[in-house]
């Protein structure tokens, strides 16, 4: 089965990288852990906000990284096999993650806050600069 580009429009130039990283990030998806993104509010002519919230129940800030590679947000989380315990019925296995969400660019991490058994991370979306510029044109006879 052949897959169509979504992005194979001929006015959509320079666009196969997102794509393959799109790919990427949907190939490893895997469902855990759960996550909501929500937009906060804006206040004062701030930047839009939005907060990524992932369920990471057993996890330590320890077994927690939040990175930023190349424009991508990734989210691993490494959880030991305790040997020193031995368990008569085990329903909570130690696993470990890896989540990504591509960002647009001049998105901004703002920082990232584990409470409660739950990872927050706050991003900012400033507005884009508007910039014009003139090609010159010019002229072979």
């Amino acid at each position: 089965m052949s897959r169509v580009p979504t992005l194979s429009s001929p006015f959509l130039l320079g666009f196969d990288e997102i794509e393959r990283v799109l790919d990427r990030v949907v190939k490893g998806a895997d469902g855990y852990p759960p996550y909501n993104i929500e937009r906060c509010d804006r206040t004062d002519g701030q930047p839009e906000r939005l907060r990524i919230t992932l369920a990471v129940a057993g996890f330590t800030r320890d077994q927690l990284d939040v990175t930023i590679e190349e424009n991508q947000l990734v989210i691993r989380g490494r959880q030991q096999d305790d040997k020193t315990r031995q368990y008569i019925h085990r329903g909570i296995a130690a696993r470990h993650f890896q989540r990504t969400f591509v960002l647009a660019e001049g998105m901004l991490v703002l920082g990232a806050d584990l409470k409660n058994g739950l990872l927050s991370i706050d991003l900012a979306r400033p507005e884009p600069e508007r910039i014009v510029k003139t090609i010159a044109i010019n002229e072979h006879e």
